[in-house]
Formats: C-alpha cells, sequence, structure tokens
C-alpha cells in the first residue's frame, strides 16, 4: 500500500482541483464518509496539522487534510512532525487518513517531496495555447451551448487561463443565455467586460493605457484598491502572478515582434484577437523588453518578500509594485518620489 501522502504542484488548478475531489471521492467509497480540513501555508501551524492527521473521530471514519501553498512549508520542525506522521501511517498501513500537498509552484522543499512516493507526484502544466480554445469549445458544448472562435479568444483575453477560473467565468453564461444559444463576441463584451469583477488582468489593461503615468497611477492604484477589498482573487500572491503572466506574455510578444512575426505567427502564439493585439501592442510602446525583463523580476522578487514577511505588510508592498512598474519602469526605489 502506498503511503497515503500526496503532492500535486504547477499552475493548472482546475485540474488539480479535480485529481484532489477523486482523491476525496475514493477515501468516502472506500471509508462510507469522511471530514475535510484545509490549512494554508501562509499561517500554518504544523501542530494543528499534525494532531489533527491523527486524531480519529467517533462519528466519521476518515479524514482528508489538504495543505495548500505547500511551497512556504519549509520550516525543519515542520517537515520533522510531517515525516513522523508519514513513518506512522506507512508502519499502520492506516487508509483511513489522506494527506494532500498542494502548490501553484512548480517544486516544493526538497526535504517535504522526499516524504512523498513518487508514484503520488503530479505536476499539472498549464495548457498549450493550442488546447486552450478546444478546451472551451468542449466545455460550452458539454454544458449546451456554442461558441463562436473569435468569442472564445475574447474570453481567453479576460480570464486567467486555468481551467478552475475558465469555469467559474464561463458558468455565468449558462445563468443568462437559455441552453441552445450560440455565445458570441458581442455576450462575452456583455457578460464578462461590462459586468466582469476587477482582477489583476483589468489592472493590467489599465497599466498600459496611453496616458500619462501619474494617470495611469491613479487608477492603477484605485482598481488595486477594489480587488483587496473583493472577496475573490483578492489575495496577494494570486494578483501577483496574474501580472507575471502578462508581463511575461508581453515579453513573448516584444520577442516575436523582433523577428518580424506577422497576424499569422502571433495568433499561434496565443495573440488571437484584435483587443489582445491592441493591448500589447500599447504596452510595448510603453516598456522596452529591458524593463520589461526587470518588472518580472520585480513582480518575483515581491512574491518571494510576501510570501515570507507573511500577511501584515502585503498592500504596502503592493502599492510599491505598482508605484515602480508604472512611475520607475520596474526598476526599485527606497522611497516613493
Amino acid at each position: 500500500m502506498s503511503v497515503p501522502v500526496y503532492l500535486y504542484t504547477g499552475p493548472e488548478a482546475g485540474e488539480k482541483n479535480d485529481q484532489i475531489s477523486s482523491l476525496k471521492d475514493e477515501l468516502r467509497k472506500k471509508m462510507g464518509d469522511s471530514d475535510n480540513f484545509v490549512y494554508y501555508g501562509t499561517d500554518l501551524n504544523m501542530s494543528d496539522v499534525v494532531a489533527q492527521l491523527m486524531t480519529e473521530s467517533l462519528f466519521v471514519p476518515a479524514t482528508f487534510v489538504t495543505i495548500r501553498n505547500a511551497e512556504l512549508v519549509k520550516d525543519k520542525k515542520d517537515i520533522d512532525m510531517l515525516a513522523q506522521w508519514v513513518q506512522t501511517a506507512e508502519k499502520t498501513k492506516k487508509e483511513s487518513t489522506v494527506l494532500v500537498l498542494v502548490s501553484d509552484e512548480l517544486k516544493v522543499d526538497a526535504k517535504l517531496e522526499k516524504l512523498v512516493p513518487v508514484a503520488n507526484r503530479k505536476v499539472f502544466w498549464e495548457m498549450f495555447e493550442n488546447r486552450k480554445e478546444q478546451w472551451l469549445q468542449s466545455f460550452f458544448k458539454k454544458n449546451g451551448y456554442g461558441l463562436q472562435p473569435e468569442a472564445a479568444a475574447s474570453i481567453l483575453e479576460m480570464v486567467e487561463n486555468n481551467t478552475e477560473s475558465l469555469k467559474n467565468e464561463c458558468s455565468r453564461f449558462f445563468m443568462c443565455f437559455e441552453p441552445g444559444h450560440f455565445v458570441t463576441e458581442q455576450d462575452v463584451e456583455q457578460v464578462l467586460a461590462h459586468n466582469r469583477e476587477e482582477s489583476a488582468f483589468t489592472l493590467f489593461a489599465a497599466m498600459v493605457e496611453q496616458e500619462p503615468a501619474q494617470k495611469r497611477l491613479e487608477t492603477c492604484l484605485g482598481i488595486l484598491q477594489k480587488i483587496r477589498l473583493s472577496k475573490k482573487d483578492s489575495d496577494a500572491v494570486v494578483i501577483i502572478a496574474g501580472l507575471l503572466y502578462c508581463f511575461r506574455k508581453l515579453s513573448l510578444w516584444q520577442t516575436l515582434k523582433s523577428f518580424g512575426a506577422d497576424e499569422t505567427e502571433l495568433k499561434k502564439n496565443g495573440f488571437t484577437s484584435k483587443n489582445a493585439r491592441a493591448q500589447y501592442a500599447s504596452a510595448d510602446r510603453i516598456w522596452s523588453a529591458g524593463q520589461v525583463t526587470a518588472i518580472i523580476a520585480l513582480l518575483s522578487k515581491t512574491d518571494i518578500s510576501i510570501r515570507s514577511l507573511g500577511t501584515g505588510f502585503q498592500d504596502t508592498q503592493l502599492f510599491m509594485m505598482i508605484y515602480e512598474i508604472i512611475i520607475k519602469n520596474g526598476a526599485y526605489c527606497a522611497e516613493y518620489e
């Protein structure tokens, strides 16, 4: 019997969550029912986690524990505590308790990874560009709807390209239209653009408007505040991940343009709609390739800093990051100018 601990990493949140749900279903089928507990690496007391893993309920026969942001579990004492539980579970061949370590990163601490059997580790990679529209078409068809290719391209511009985000956003169409409806680009504009909540992607769109830097800064700080006050996607790490996606895509745009890529080549690399091409062309006029590289480094540095320092100074770090992107073009500064 394999040790009941699993490690799921990578950016594809939808398929990752489907796999976790499948594990829960298997445990319930085997044991009859289970208690489910979720912990986060950002604010983790490993003693509580291990106590939960070792505690048997009088009423529920199984326990399913998930630790998200597992890349933040690095403390030797924490990993040693988990290791002791894994050893005990292996010796007793206990099947009623399952632990799943989850991260959006590709790697976690090497000592933590070693606790997980190789067969129980899986990396969920982001879909290739040529699979994304196909996935959307299949998702709409499965739910009884058609989808115009231009509409699919618009959706992929507006929504973070993992299946979890796509499922959540595209489900709004099923509440707005009767089954059998053929979703058009105009429908996407109406349902997603006009009624969409602020996100890292609307923040990036505001950053690349052809306006004076100070005006863009004011607009972007307002959007950032709205995101942070919202219940959805307000986590600083999620915001930075969305901006990293956009700026890495901008870097790809600049590389393609430097080689003289035509419209066909741009479409092959994910720049499928006129709106997307206009947005990245505007961004290209604001930042040079070197500045984009600096911005990506700045975003990564801020991400690491927030993960290590915790939640106390997130807003300050995010506001400074936006200032450095828009006013300083990715250069660091010690204080506001």
